[in-house]
């Protein structure tokens, strides 16, 4: 008589447990992976974070003011592709909790008054469009305003396609604010982050005064594979990372994400808008 041994149901394995790092492939468990600040402990790949935990790996504790909390993005062209721009809006603001893809206002690092302005790549890639190049723009005026340096994080597919030429209009915003700003003796800072392409890479994150770069983040304009088969040539080996753009006098310094604060405290330091108070 033959016997059947019936196989056990596999339970499901939960979701939301375990990451795959999209650098070196290996699994890693999310709770290891945010206590690293995202970066991969295998490899150091420093994957992307949220704009709002960027803020806490930055800023001393408690000291973030949010500003511009008014400015909320408008549907102006009534676009449409397979869902309407307006329903993207709504789900990537029930996602992220925030209005747009850039959070700005008034910090401190380690004493150091500063305005932050960061985007949020979760928030529809971190596009810029109406609503992200007039935060920045605000930004600068503001670190104008408080005579104090103005820090921008990066984290971006470029401009945002469903607002047209109205999107294109914010890389000539930023880069005059930014602009002016120097004028005045102000004091800029730009951290790349993975990614940074497009109109942000051709605006407001490569005028400032320090450019700074993650390690490994890819930097540029078009992607390597649109450009490769542009041209019909291979890249060379690294081409838009960080140490590539760094070999090639492109970035000031790549900083890994846990020296980040510490060396944004130095730079100030060394600038007259970023000396502390002494009594």
């Amino acid at each position: 008589m033959a016997w059947r041994i019936g196989r056990k149901k596999k339970k499901d394995m939960p979701t939301g447990i375990w990451s795959k790092c999209s650098e070196c492939g290996s699994t890693i468990y999310n709770k290891e992976l945010v206590a690293s600040n995202m970066v991969c402990p295998n490899c150091g790949f420093h994957h992307t974070v949220g704009g709002r935990q960027r803020i806490e790996m930055t800023a001393d504790p408690g000291s973030f003011i949010e500003h511009f909390t008014d400015l909320r993005p408008e549907d102006r062209l009534n676009f449409v592709d397979k869902v309407p721009y307006s329903e993207k809006l709504e789900k990537a603001q029930a996602k992220t909790g925030n209005a747009d893809a850039c959070i700005a206002g008034i910090a401190k690092i380690q004493e150091h008054e500063v305005v932050l302005a960061i985007l949020d790549f979760a928030f529809m890639g971190g596009s810029m469009g109406e609503v992200v190049g007039e935060k920045i723009a605000r930004a600068v005026e503001l670190a104008e305003e408080k005579k104090c340096p103005v820090i921008i994080f990066s984290a971006s597919g470029g401009a945002r396609m469903h607002e047209g030429a109205i999107s294109l209009m914010q890389l000539a915003k930023t880069c005059a604010a930014l602009n002016r700003f120097k004028e005045k003796g102000g004091f800029s800072i730009s951290v790349m982050t993975n990614p940074t392409t497009g109109g942000v890479t051709a605006s407001f994150a490569s005028v400032c005064d320090i450019l700074i770069g993650e390690p490994g983040a890819l930097i540029g304009f078009a992607g390597p594979r649109v450009i490769q088969n542009t041209i019909r040539q291979e890249l060379p080996e690294g081409f838009q990372r960080a140490e590539f753009l760094l070999e090639k006098g492109q970035l000031d310094l790549i900083v890994p994400r846990e020296e980040m604060r510490e060396k944004l405290s130095t730079l100030l330091d060394y600038s007259a808008y970023g000396k502390r108070e002494r009594a």
